[in-house]
């Protein structure tokens, strides 16, 4: 079986919110997604700290 055959059965584990989700890059290297940015975007803010941000003081007193 080549690689291309194997990736193509496998589906990855995804988060419940995001079941249908599916992207990829066309031929012209444009991403094509199934859901719309704003909502992905609303998905990563709630769900994943950003790396960047969680030592700053200034952020934590504000909270």
């Amino acid at each position: 079986m080549s690689k291309k055959e194997k990736n193509e059965e496998e589906k990855p584990n995804t988060h419940e919110e995001l079941k249908g989700f599916n992207i990829h890059i066309n031929e012209f290297g444009e991403i094509i997604s199934s859901y719309s940015v704003d909502k992905l975007n609303k998905f990563l803010d709630e769900n994943v700290e950003d790396k960047k941000l969680k030592d700053r003081d200034d952020l934590n007193e504000e909270k």
